[in-house]
């Protein structure tokens, strides 16, 4: 019998509990307090950009070659070496060179030797002709005879024509081992510095199907570009001209600035993604930006500076009428292109013409001015959330639901002491009879 009291005891008890955790959840489920955060219309600077990556390289560099093939018998200049043009900075052995050019004098004198014996022959058949000529007029010799001296005349004219002809093709044969032999020399075509050295003394060089390169030589790395790449959604925005800052992991604190100067058209494709290149001017006073450098780019494409500017989510701000108290209402609010102010009780729309934005910032050409106050966003319950007249914004509970919740507390709490006191009931022993 007293195991039965103590239930229904605990039973009491926690019905009571749960009536009380109920009425101290319940008393905090009020409607949130809302506060408007407000913004003032300032002056600032607005810009729009695009980032890209890019490497750094010489405005001008020069592959160094060689036209002849050869062993490479002395260099003269090294890595970093500062050239002038015109400058010997290599030579090939010139022994074979040297014998070509010799073999081909020797051919062109010998095709002059041959021509002036031509020459003479030509003399003698030219003279032998006119007489034949003169006796055959007189009817002294035969029409043979004559034609015989006119054929041989011919003949030798011929081939002297053709020794002429020999002995200008040797002489360009001349003219050819004399600039293959200078070729053996090698000189630098531009002022500048040079970059890299390909071969060494005593490599064999074949200029056999393609002009193997020595060297690489930039002509002033004072004067250093960037070639960026950028993606095609960005690619409508840049153009000539416009301002560039960018960085390297070199030098991370510097900030470097160049300009816009070419904008090439030719796509490149690269695992489905299409870039174009963009060619960026970059000065290089002192010499910190370096051939082979990833560049970080900023290309500003639009700027605008001392311009009316606001917060850009207030133009998403828009009192929501389940926000609002009773004694608080709303104008204008049929503006096509506006933001709100609050004046007492009172939400106004004031209508804007808006310009160049970032998305955080966005300029005000017209409707608004200097140090006037807008709303930017609200905040509930402590917590910032834009609000922008979203329709899926957050549903409360009505005023009346902590007298639900209390009524049902007490609904399960006298449901919980009915069912302790049925169960006592029903344990009772029947009465005697």
């Amino acid at each position: 019998m007293k195991l039965k009291k103590k239930t229904i005891t605990y039973v009491i008890i926690a019905a009571a509990v749960l009536i009380i955790l109920l009425l101290l959840l319940g008393g905090k489920n009020t409607m949130p307090k809302v506060e408007y955060v407000m913004a003032k219309v300032e002056t600032t600077d607005i810009s729009t950009t695009v980032t890209a990556t890019g490497t750094i390289e010489p405005v001008t560099s020069v592959d160094v070659g060689t036209q002849v093939s050869g062993i490479v018998s002395k260099l003269y200049v090294d890595y970093n070496s500062v050239v002038k043009a015109g400058q010997v900075i290599a030579e090939l052995d010139k022994s074979n060179l040297t014998s070509e050019l010799n073999s081909a004098r020797a051919n062109l004198a010998s095709a002059k030797a041959s021509l002036a014996s031509l020459e003479s022959e030509l003399s003698y058949q030219k003279e032998n002709y006119q007489r034949q000529k003169t006796l055959h007029d007189k009817g002294l010799i035969s029409d043979d005879a004559f034609d015989q001296a006119y054929k041989s005349y011919v003949q030798s004219t011929q081939s002297v024509s053709q020794q002429r002809q020999m002995v200008v093709q040797s002489g360009e044969n001349v003219k050819k081992a004399t600039t293959n032999l200078g070729y053996a020399t090698i000189t630098s075509p531009i002022d500048g510095v040079v970059l890299s050295k390909e071969v060494e003394e005593g490599q064999t060089v074949a200029a056999s199907f393609n002009t193997p390169t020595l060297f690489k030589i930039a002509r002033d790395l004072t004067d250093m570009r960037v070639i960026a790449d950028v993606d095609e959604a960005d690619i409508g925005t840049v153009q000539v001209s416009q301002r560039v800052e960018f960085t390297v992991d070199a030098y991370p604190d510097d900030v470097f600035e160049g300009l816009v100067t070419q904008v090439r058209q030719q796509a490149t494709t690269e695992n489905n993604v299409v870039t174009y290149q963009v060619v960026i001017s970059a000065p290089n006073e002192d010499l910190k930006l370096k051939p082979g450098l990833t560049a970080n780019v900023t290309i500003y494409t639009s700027e605008k500076k001392g311009v009316l500017a606001i917060p850009s989510k207030a133009l998403r701000f828009a009192p929501n009428e389940a926000l609002l108290t009773d004694d608080e209402t709303i104008e204008n609010k049929e503006a096509p292109v506006k933001v709100w102010t609050k004046e007492g009780n009172t939400f106004k729309a004031i209508s804007i013409v808006p310009g160049l934005t970032n998305g955080t910032l966005t300029e005000v050409v017209s409707g608004l001015k200097e140090g006037q106050e807008i709303i930017s966003e609200f905040v509930m319950n402590g917590n910032e959330e834009e609000q922008g007249g979203n329709p899926f914004m957050p549903r409360f509970r009505n005023r009346n639901s902590d007298k639900d919740k209390m009524q049902g507390a007490s609904g399960a709490a006298g449901g919980a002491s009915n069912g302790g006191g049925g169960a006592s009931g029903n344990n009772r022993p029947a009465p005697s009879k």
